[in-house]
């Protein structure tokens, strides 16, 4: 049975693996702060659909409390231990079923298994408070392994935490003309592909969201991501195929295990 993958901007994606849904980091909205969706419809009602949605970190593109607000009553939710006093607004999810989770937690779900693996990012809830909760990525074992990284560096270990994978959703670029450290970009995604090695991968987290008032500013920052990622994929980590996605766009993968 093969895997459905389905990008819908930024790092939000529907991932459909024995007949369990899982989507991630929800982010359903046109602006957010000072930037502002620039490219791809906002997801349809249909998207909203899913048996568990998985947080990586608390920055408010990734854990965006109003997107997830409308999913649907029993939902699962993981968000990163010590979420909830990082970020109060979180205990108005009365109606989802949350749990905080660390790396090496694993959640079954259906057919499948979710587990949390470590990333290299700053995981606070940005600019507010002291609070610290690891930033993650997840591992869902069904048919395949998918590995969704959220947002991380690259890091010595990132093969050995993760472990084998059939498929990777990788961030390749960001929201701003500039990346800092705990990021990967497209040069950067591709050793970790390198790293990796898996049989699939879908390069996310670029040219959907952009500061208001910068479109002149580095542009190739966001349009340029996805292709240079493939470009240099196809160097890095040749064997692996690299599936560039349109917003809403999806693609069946083989599990291949």
């Amino acid at each position: 049975m093969p895997v459905e993958i389905t990008w819908w901007g930024h790092a939000t994606c529907t991932v459909e693996d024995s007949n369990v849904r899982v989507l991630t980091d929800p982010l359903f909205a046109r602006r957010l702060a000072h930037l502002r969706r620039r490219r791809g419809a906002l997801p349809p009602p249909g998207a909203l659909r899913t048996d568990v949605a998985l947080v990586s970190h608390l920055h408010a593109d990734h854990l965006h409390v109003p997107s997830l607000m409308r999913l649907a009553p029993g939902t699962r939710l993981l968000v990163p231990r010590g979420a909830r006093r990082a970020v109060p607004s979180l205990r108005r999810l009365t109606h989802l079923r949350v749990s905080e989770v660390a790396p090496g937690d694993e959640t079954p779900v259906g057919d499948i298994v979710v587990r949390a693996v470590p990333a290299r990012h700053d995981g606070r809830r940005l600019p507010f408070g002291p609070h610290r909760s690891p930033a993650l990525g997840y591992v869902i074992a069904g048919e395949a392994r998918t590995y969704f990284a959220g947002d991380t560096g690259l890091f010595d270990d990132m093969a050995k935490e993760v472990g084998p994978v059939e498929v990777a959703l990788l961030p390749v670029g960001g929201w701003g003309p500039c990346l800092g450290d705990g990021h990967l970009d497209a040069g950067r995604a591709a050793q970790a592909l390198a790293r990796l090695a898996p049989h699939s991968a879908v390069p996310v987290h670029y040219g959907t969201y952009w500061p208001i008032g910068m479109d002149a500013v580095r542009p190739h920052e966001f349009h340029a991501p996805g292709e240079e990622f493939v470009r240099l994929a196809a160097r890095e980590a040749p064997g692996v195929a690299v599936h560039r996605l349109g917003h809403g766009e999806s693609v069946s993968v083989k599990a291949g295990r």
